[in-house]
């Protein structure tokens, strides 16, 4: 059982209450969803609802502004981190109801952009950081607004000790203004045959993807979920949209890697345990990772420095795994000229063509992204990086499915509960099991449900208020594992997936090769980084046609679906990668930001 340090506890104030985000709806005394008022009498209505004056000075145009922009805009006078604050609500209050992209909002925010404010003035700057507001995926640990994992049993949860990175965070100055929206508990409740869509949770709903905010009209399908898909758990949609400068999201087998993709953001997946793991609610310790969603490189390096901690955390003790860079600062890896002399790996097998594993073919990319990246893979040369290609990961080639790690799936079904589930690896069953109900156990009496097996009988019980949706299959093969019975099962698995992942995947590649990174298509590398838990960064680079099958019907013109490319490395080879991204982004400054919220 883990403990809880007293030194992060916080009890919520009394009479303290948070703005609830319900689907639909905008901050409380602010406007009514579907309206838009001018940004002065938005303003005015938004300082009225949170207790303050409207400021006189000329708006900060937020949209797609940098962490650096605003920094610089602080510090020469031209306006406060209160402005900026308030700025963030106001889009909010005006296109919250399209999206629904937040759990809910810190009533608290302007406040502490006062202070921030007052620090500032008396020569106090924190760092880069100072008075930028944020947003957290609603699975993270925060004390001063609710932590509900957008499960109905957790309404108006408050956690009794604050998420080791929450801490960091504010302690760098920046202000978490809101708690993200996500898939319910990160995507491990309900898998086939009920796949729970992603973003969605039985709190909030669903969340749309700004570049698309229409709902699937299919038959079968048109049951709220987006046209457009939001990615993975992790909510990007709020900083796609300016909602908030950056987010923090979650990633166990990709949660951060796809909804930045899908949402045109740079993402950054840390090496496992570079950022600590307490008070973020888990699927599996092996695989769960925080990172940054962020609209460039350098907000995205800029909030990794922030989160991780100057030193191991004494209660994630894999913390001591990578060392932080001098400072915790990654902003001297934006080097423009990174890409010169790199060596870069692009992997043909699977993520670009189609491999023939057991007599059945897979993978492989459509005619419009395989364009893309060969545009992407010219950016590379053009910026002086040496090709490789093709650069082949050996677990990626062989054609024995025993020994292909894309024949070698996760048990996340319901189909594959215990004596269905041999072709599977069971960790991140496991890993639900053990670590889930450890992490209940750290929050003491406080806790809506004891373990997990309390958690589904809660949802068994209030079917009726929507507790379970799509049902909880994830849950039930999760609960049925026995923790010491299963050890040595979970010890095999994770033995093949290092196999496949690291000394037949990565690792190998990397070496063979002589590599700097790997080149992925798209989000298709997160799988991969997440076994082996290593390193992945995936910046926004295009477009492809929002085709699915089967398709929309008639007359319904679908926009298309954001497309980027990924970068992958060796353990705790963070800073060569954002400085390879970087000099990537810089080269193709392709991000584009949704039309529908300018």
């Amino acid at each position: 059982m883990r403990s809880v340090p007293s030194a992060h506890a916080r009890a919520p104030r009394a009479g303290f209450r948070p703005a609830r985000v319900r689907p639909g709806s905008v901050l409380p005394g602010s406007v009514l969803p579907g309206s838009v008022l001018p940004g002065g009498a938005l303003l005015a209505v938004l300082a009225a609802a949170c207790g303050g004056p409207a400021p006189e000075a000329e708006p900060f145009d937020v949209v797609e502004a940098t962490i650096p922009e605003m920094q610089a805009a602080m510090e020469s006078g031209q306006l406060t981190s209160r402005q900026i604050v308030m700025e963030h609500l106001a889009r909010i209050a005006r296109y919250e109801w399209q999206i629904n992209a937040a759990v809910s909002i810190n009533p608290n925010a302007l406040a502490e952009a006062e202070a921030l404010d007052a620090e500032r003035a008396a020569g106090d700057v924190r760092g880069p950081l100072h008075g930028i507001p944020v947003a957290l995926k609603d699975n993270i640990h925060t004390t001063h607004v609710p932590t509900t994992g957008g499960s109905l049993a957790f309404e108006g949860y408050f956690p009794p000790y604050e998420a080791t990175l929450t801490t960091n965070l504010r302690e760098a100055g920046a202000i978490i203004i809101a708690k993200a929206g996500l898939t319910e508990f990160a995507n491990f409740m309900a898998g086939p045959p009920n796949q729970m869509p992603g973003n969605y949770n039985a709190l909030t709903g669903y969340g749309l993807n700004p570049y698309d905010p229409r709902r699937d009209p299919r038959e079968g399908r048109n049951d709220g979920r987006p046209a457009l898909t939001t990615g993975g758990s992790s909510s990007g949609i709020g900083t796609a949209a300016s909602f908030w400068s950056a987010n923090v999201g979650t990633d166990t087998g990709g949660s951060i890697i796809s909804p930045s993709n899908a949402n045109m953001l740079v993402g950054i997946r840390p090496t496992i345990a570079r950022v600590s793991r307490w008070g973020v609610a888990p699927v599996t310790l092996d695989h769960d990772m925080a990172g940054p969603m962020a609209r460039t490189v350098t907000d995205a390096a800029i909030m990794l420095g922030a989160m991780e901690g100057t030193e191991p955390d004494p209660n994630d003790a894999a913390t001591a795994r990578c060392e932080a860079p001098p400072g915790r600062d990654y902003t001297p890896f934006l080097n423009a000229g990174g890409l010169e002399g790199a060596r870069i790996g692009i992997p043909r097998a699977f993520y670009y063509e189609p491999v023939e594993v057991g007599g059945e073919t897979i993978g492989g990319l459509g005619e419009e992204a395989a364009a893309l990246m060969s545009e992407a893979i010219s950016v590379l040369e053009a910026a002086g990086a040496i090709i490789v290609d093709p650069a082949e990961i050996p677990s990626f080639v062989d054609p024995d499915p025993e020994a292909n790690f894309n024949t070698w799936p996760l048990c996340i079904g319901g189909h594959q509960a215990k004596g269905s589930d041999e072709g599977c690896s069971v960790n991140f069953k496991y890993g639900m099991k053990r670590d889930f109900d450890a992490w209940l156990a750290s929050l003491g009496p406080s806790a809506p449900v004891g373990t997990l097996t309390e958690l589904r009988e809660w949802n068994l019980a209030h079917r009726a208020a929507g507790s379970m949706k799509y049902e909880q299959s994830r849950y039930d093969i999760s609960d049925e594992m026995d923790v010491e019975a299963d050890r040595a099962r979970n010890a095999a698995d994770m033995a093949k997936d290092s196999l496949l992942s690291q000394e037949r995947g990565i690792d190998a590649v990397l070496e063979e090769y002589g590599l700097d990174a790997i080149f992925t298509p798209g989000s298709r590398g997160a799988a991969l980084a997440a076994r082996a838990q290593y390193p992945h960064i995936v910046v926004p680079f295009g477009f492809v046609p929002n085709a699915p099958t089967p398709a929309f019907p008639e007359g319904f013109d679908a926009r298309p679906a954001p497309f980027g490319i990924g970068f992958t490395g060796a353990a705790c080879s963070e800073p060569r990668l954002i400085e390879l991204a970087y000099a990537f982004e810089q080269a193709s400054r392709r991000r584009v930001p949704p039309e529908s919220f300018p």
